[in-house]
């Protein structure tokens, strides 16, 4: 039931409300924690950058002491430490980042948002949860006029960007470095910028630059 809602939700919103109810058991833990860190952000994560940027980067979710402490995607942990060292270096922002909204960063050029806006327990949404909030993704990707470009930061993210677009996982199987052209845009892949991907390795700092590289050298 909670999928046809949102389905059913205008495609000019691309933010859920502060309350979403979409999600039962995303709402019982957002309570939780509402009730246990009252000073946290303790709701959806909205989108950060322009919406006239051509590149748009898609991440899973808001990280419990991260984005969903913060309200900022990826701020607050250190999988924002990596993306947004890579994002200044490759000329998509600007300015300090010191892991907290009223930093001074600043995106030029590319726009960040989450496959699931809320915060899931243990990092890890359902599939219901992943399409029930997938409308607010295909908003947010139709809202952005100069989009040329789509970086997706894992599997999820990957799999549930391709659904917005109308493809099928298998127009283009996810893996580190993976790029082709999906309808008006260039669809790059990563492996998540997490902890756990860095300090086993599966992800290193000149894996995950390179396919910003490759963006940077796509869009010129």
């Amino acid at each position: 039931m909670a999928a046809k809602t949102a389905a059913a939700r205008p495609a000019a919103a691309s933010e859920p409300g502060r309350d979403c109810p979409l999600c039962p058991r995303l709402v019982e833990f957002r309570e939780e924690w509402r009730a246990n860190e009252p000073g946290w952000h303790n709701a959806p994560v909205p989108a950060f950058g322009p919406v006239d940027a051509p590149l748009l980067i898609v991440g899973l979710a808001p990280g419990l002491r991260g984005a969903n402490r913060t309200g900022r995607p990826f701020t607050g942990d250190y999988a924002g430490d990596l993306l947004y060292a890579t994002l200044i270096e490759y000329g998509f922002a600007r300015g300090p980042y010191a892991a907290h909204p009223e930093d001074g960063l600043a995106l030029t050029g590319a726009r960040i948002v989450n496959a699931v806006r809320c915060v899931p327990p243990q990092n890890k949404p359902t599939p219901e949860e992943i399409r029930t909030c997938r409308p607010f993704l295909s908003a947010a990707m139709a809202e952005m006029p100069a989009l040329r470009a789509i970086v997706t930061l894992g599997k999820i993210a990957h799999d549930s960007t391709l659904a917005a677009l109308g493809q099928k996982a298998s127009r283009l199987k996810f893996g580190h470095g993976v790029s082709d052209e999906v309808g008006s845009v260039r669809l790059f892949a990563s492996y998540h910028c997490s902890r756990y991907n860095t300090n086993t390795g599966v992800l290193t700092p000149e894996m995950f630059r390179s396919v910003f590289s490759a963006v940077r050298a796509s869009l010129g």
